[in-house]
């Protein structure tokens, strides 16, 4: 199991971007930045969609907090590109297709038995040390606001009491 401040394992694999292009990504790529990497289990599903366009909506969000946000199942750069295509729309986020179910397995989120990934999040810093791991059951959708807020509080350095949003005081330890 990955754990905070570890290095978060490498990848390089193609991804579906804006228009249908199709792109080799590496986590390296993103060095210097922070990244929001969320696995999901497949495309044309029914939860999924809820959460991918959370995202685009929250994108913007992300962005300012200079945050860059993959999306990664283990579906083909074809089925990608037809799930956009036909229901999605444009992410401006790219999908990453993890076929050979590398990037899951060396995340620690395949689920085995049924081949896919269950929903899980990974918050990596520019360093790419994983700060935030988050894994949901695949029938439950998370929520791209309060992945933002974490985020936020990764990036702030500080002492974050439970409920913190941008703006709010932080802890100050005891003396």
């Amino acid at each position: 199991m990955l754990m905070i401040n570890q290095s978060a394992p490498q990848f390089t694999a193609q991804a579906v971007y804006d228009a249908g292009e199709v792109k080799e990504v590496s986590l390296s790529d993103f060095k210097g930045q922070w990244v929001v990497l969320f696995f999901y289990p497949l495309d044309f599903t029914f939860v999924c969609p809820t959460e991918l366009t959370q995202f685009r909506e929250h994108l913007n969000d992300f962005r300012s907090c200079e945050a860059t946000v993959l999306g990664c199942s283990v579906d083909s750069v074809h089925s990608h590109k037809r799930w956009m295509r036909d229901d999605l729309g444009n992410l401006n986020y790219p999908l990453v297709s993890d076929l050979t179910k590398r990037i899951a397995k060396d995340y620690g989120v395949l689920i085995e038995d049924r081949g896919i990934a269950t929903r899980a999040t990974f918050i990596i810093d520019p360093e790419q040390k994983i700060q935030y791991v988050g894994i949901h059951n695949t029938s439950v959708g998370r929520d791209a606001k309060e992945i933002l807020r974490v985020l936020q509080g990764c990036q702030s350095g500080e002492l974050c009491q439970a409920g913190w949003k941008k703006g709010d005081a932080f802890l100050q330890p005891l003396k």
